[in-house]
């Protein structure tokens, strides 16, 4: 702006209050109020708000026709400015606001175009309800000061009441997206948030993806993150099953035999989208299904029935009345009976899977979950499993043709029996689960020492390789090295947590005492590692001294116990560890989701230090 041109604009602001004169804009200290020239509704982008959940609301400003406002940061100074100002409420932060893109217009009493709004316009807001909101309505109210002009007057600055209200329900109830033409991605992007950017960072770049509309490129993220699942120890069991169920196939066509494999990790990818659609639509945990002691029981039976059957004492057919049904059409019962056999091997097998969750995960379900599409939801599921499936099409595959192997008689008997007594030993993991997880230190110590004296020194099958009884010696001793390890890692120290109270959280904080939460559950194998691979090493035993350790026992998921402590602090899968300052915050950008070793464990130790160290 000149200084000819400011000038002019203060003699002009100056005449209008002074003289009033109507060859000026008037501005109107009676009658008409600027509040009068404009209505304001709001709308938020979620129809129900779950206690923790992060959402948006929009204040809409519809302006009457040759009426303008001020602009938020108005041309100048002296200027009054939009501003909305709303009351403080417990349990609803204001993360993040945004006012609407100024227009410029020049009135017929100004020299110089000024920043208004016209039409339609929209704040928007970024909010997030507290863990501890019980299922109610509430109201978030304020005002909207503005300042209205036309043409020929300025009308006296004016107040608007503004009331949102917020409708929040339980965990049990969804929350769907809703007014999207109002809450754009673009519209949202301009939104200044107050909240780390690490805190959501997974959720964002999830939401990049889809929004630069390369969808290839998306879906091949999500793909690569399925077959870096393959990585986590509680996958190892599908190996195994795998190699046993095609290594028992007869089936020596490897068109067939790479088919019956696509069926099975189908039947993978079935179960995984399935389980990952209902997590996300229910807010449920990611592998609840395995909550059940009779699931679990289930589970181990089988493995023993899979074991029994590598020993050669029978073999596992889907039942004649059904394999008849299917290849009537056809005449290939024995073909389809193999085919439906391994989708339904594929089936229980992606149960196995369910409770490997991890940051990524756990951002993908809340991105499901957040855009509320069925369609699309079990679209993703769908390719993130076929990455973690890739390895067993392949696996299955050779495993199937093992029979197509020169000499394959006698040793190859003695392979199934080791697979056997791997199995055994999975049956035995998952019935201790169901009862009592310490007796997996027992047990599976005792399978590995009687199954290496029996496969190493006892077993009686030969072959004419000079080679053949040194490998049977060597797998022996072992696996009788292996269960000595397992017993002696089973019983070094680890780190004591006491029983989860909100009473002993509160006891800590009035001390000054930080807390770290741990939620864990009896079915929960990533649990079963952190215990004994990552909270048993000294330097992390040492180093969680400064904590109060509390362990929340999610087991019974469904108890009203479990779901109100899950509400109070998202909980949205297990393992999950939560580190909570001397003040009750909880520092978002170290919580732990899923195994991590033990140098990780001190790293976010150490960020949880420096945090506390900058408050202090």
């Amino acid at each position: 702006m000149t200084m000819r041109s400011g000038f002019l604009s203060f003699v002009f602001v100056l005449a209008v209050l002074l003289f009033s004169t109507p060859a000026a804009a008037q501005v109107d200290f009676g009658g008409a109020s600027s509040a009068d020239k404009l209505t304001v509704d709001t709308y938020l982008s979620v129809d129900n708000i779950h206690p923790g959940s992060e959402f948006y609301a929009a204040v809409e400003m519809d302006i009457e026709d040759k009426w303008h406002i001020n602009a938020h940061i108005p041309t100048f100074d002296y200027l009054i400015g939009t501003e909305l100002n709303l009351q403080e409420k417990d349990g609803i932060e204001i993360l993040g606001m945004s006012y609407p893109e100024a227009v410029q217009y020049r009135f017929a009493f100004a020299d110089d175009e000024l920043d208004v709004y016209e039409g339609v316009s929209y704040i928007y807001l970024h909010l997030r309800a507290s863990r501890e909101l019980e299922p109610s309505d509430y109201t978030l109210e304020g005002m909207l000061r503005v300042q209205a002009c036309d043409d020929e007057v300025c009308l006296a600055p004016g107040n608007k009441e503004v009331t949102i209200t917020l409708p929040v329900v339980g965990m049990d109830q969804p929350a769907n997206q809703i007014n999207r033409d109002i809450f754009s991605d673009e519209a949202l992007g301009a939104i200044e948030s107050d909240v780390p950017e690490e805190v959501s960072d997974d959720v964002e770049e999830f939401a990049a993806l889809f929004d630069e509309g390369n969808l290839l490129i998306a879906f091949g993220v999500i793909f690569l993150i399925g077959l870096a699942l393959n990585l986590t120890p509680c996958v190892y069991p599908m190996l195994t099953v795998t190699v046993s169920v095609f290594g028992a196939q007869t089936d020596t066509n490897t068109r067939r035999v790479f088919f019956k494999a696509i069926m099975y990790v189908l039947g993978i990818a079935t179960m995984y989208s399935v389980l990952g659609v209902m997590a996300a639509l229910s807010g449920g945990l990611f592998g609840g299904i395995l909550q059940s002691t009779w699931v679990l029981l289930g589970i181990g039976v089988l493995f023993f029935l899979l074991a029994l059957s590598l020993f050669g004492l029978y073999e596992l057919q889907v039942p004649y009345w059904l394999t008849s049904k299917l290849g009537s059409a056809t005449g290939r019962a024995g073909e389809k009976s193999g085919v439906l056999g391994v989708y339904i091997s594929g089936l229980v097998v992606g149960i196995f899977a369910a409770p490997c969750i991890g940051p990524p995960i756990i951002a993908l379900l809340a991105f499901v979950g957040a855009r509320g599409d069925v369609m699309f939801g079990f679209l993703a599921f769908f390719i993130l499993s076929l990455g973690l499936g890739l390895p067993y099409l392949i696996l299955g595959t050779f495993s199937g043709l093992l029979s197509k192997l020169p000499k394959s008689g006698s040793w190859m008997d003695w392979v199934k029996k080791v697979l056997g007594i791997v199995l055994i030993g999975v049956g035995f993991f998952y019935i201790s689960l169901a009862y009592n997880p310490e007796l997996i230190y027992y047990l599976i110590p005792l399978t590995l020492f009687i199954g290496g004296i029996y496969l190493g020194f006892i077993e009686r099958s030969t072959t004419n390789g000079a080679y053949f009884p040194w490998v049977k010696r060597v797998v022996g001793t072992a696996a009788l090295v292996g269960g000595i390890m397992f017993y002696i890692g089973g019983q070094k120290p680890s780190l004591e947590w006491e029983e989860y109270s909100q009473s002993r959280v509160e006891e800590s904080l009035a001390n000054n005492q930080p807390v770290v939460l741990y939620f864990s559950a009896d079915w929960c194998i990533p649990c079963l590692e952190l215990d004994r691979m990552t909270f048993t090493n000294d330097e992390v035993i040492d180093r969680m001294q400064q904590f109060r350790l509390l362990k929340v026992d999610l087991t019974n998921f469904d108890s009203p116990e479990s779901e109100e402590v899950r509400q109070r602090y998202n909980i949205a899968g297990v393992p999950t560890v939560v580190f909570l300052d001397e003040t009750g915050e909880e520092y978002n950008p170290i919580r732990i989701v899923g195994f991590i070793n033990a140098n990780e464990m001190l790293d976010r130790v150490d960020r949880m230090q420096t945090k506390i160290a900058a408050v202090d």
